[in-house]
């Protein structure tokens, strides 16, 4: 096989929800926007319902309309980006719900759709999303009565437990939400860790899930091995790649694997990374390119046929640190072209 074999390992997955489900104090939802993190939310989301997940974000409704057909009509479908222009009928047919943003979305949404149900995303101070406080002043006597699904914001710095954020934004969130009874949400992954005062009445968990940071307790989700093409000697002073970045110190044996950038493996990962041959490390040489990598294998007595480069020795976050990245790029990156084998169905 020419393609890298991506295995996903549900069972993982599952066991992280019911840690961080064990953790919150309220309902626990899920995070699956970009096809459950680039993850298929076709397999993930039916194993979530398996353990009792009901509540399921999205960030367009598009996405949602997808994962209705996924997840049948028991589940409870939220939009984070709300109720835009051209998304009515999506969100009529799907039964989604849109949390509303903005003035305009709330006048769009109680226009075309007034009975449908809704919620509400507060901006406390990340400035992305969210009515400001002073739109939401002048919503709240028109919207509350209307009994929305659930009023929301989101942490900007929930992964830095210290950070001064964290508590201006519970408070200010604190101070929108007075004499609000539908159901508060504040917490993803990092708020659930935060602790019980963030928590509210529904966490909606995302990378942690999926086995990436702050969540380090978490069971490690995906493995990755590429296929070895072909091998070579590389004699001292040889180049290898693009650009002869990468010069061989001594006689060495250079293994060129089928992945590159193409396939979401992006050309910063080649600062300092390495893949696997078991639990022995084998160093990436020379430039990424679209759809090869090459690894320096001169001290591995037998390579086989493959190397991993997501595994239990190096996770998602990992490989973002010698990227200069996240878990989340890597992970929403990974291809279309990888062979994918899901376990713990």
């Amino acid at each position: 096989m020419g393609t890298g074999r991506l295995t996903v390992d549900l069972g993982a997955i599952a066991a992280n929800w019911r840690a961080l489900d064990a953790m919150s104090a309220g309902e626990t939802a899920a995070c699956v926007k970009a096809d459950a993190y680039g993850l298929g939310a076709e397999r993930v989301v039916p194993r979530l319902m398996k353990e009792g997940c009901r509540t399921f974000f999205v960030a367009v409704a598009e996405e949602g309309a997808r994962l209705r057909s996924i997840a049948g009509p028991d589940a409870r479908i939220c939009v984070f980006g709300g109720h835009m222009e051209g998304d009515t009928d999506l969100l009529r047919n799907a039964a989604l719900i849109p949390m509303l943003n903005s003035p305009a979305q709330a006048a769009r949404h109680l226009s075309a759709l007034p009975d449908a149900p809704f919620g509400v995303q507060l901006d406390t101070g990340m400035n992305r999303l969210g009515m400001e406080a002073a739109d939401w002043a002048d919503l709240r006597a028109e919207l509350l009565p209307r009994d929305p699904v659930l009023v929301m914001s989101h942490l900007a710095c929930a992964d830095e437990p210290n950070h001064g954020m964290n508590g201006q934004q519970l408070h200010a969130f604190r101070d929108m939400v007075q004499g609000v009874h539908a159901p508060l949400s504040l917490a993803a992954t990092g708020g659930i860790l935060l602790g019980r005062d963030y928590h509210f009445d529904l966490s909606r968990p995302g990378i942690g899930l999926y086995g990436g940071a702050p969540f380090t307790a978490a069971e490690p989700v995906v493995r990755l091995a590429l296929p070895i093409i072909q091998e070579r000697a590389v004699a001292e002073g040889e180049t290898v790649g693009y650009g002869n970045i990468w010069k061989a110190k001594r006689p060495s044996k250079i293994a060129t694997v089928s992945a590159g950038y193409a396939d979401g493996l992006i050309r910063a990962i080649g600062r300092s990374t390495v893949l696997y041959h078991d639990a022995q490390a084998c160093p990436l040489v020379g430039r990424v390119s679209m759809d090869l990598i090459t690894v320096d294998v001169t001290d591995l007595e037998a390579t086989g046929a493959a190397l991993d480069i997501l595994c239990a020795d190096q996770g998602v976050d990992d490989l973002a640190i010698a990227a200069g990245t996240i878990g989340y790029e890597i992970l929403t990156s990974l291809g279309p072209r990888y062979a994918r084998d899901y376990v713990g169905a």
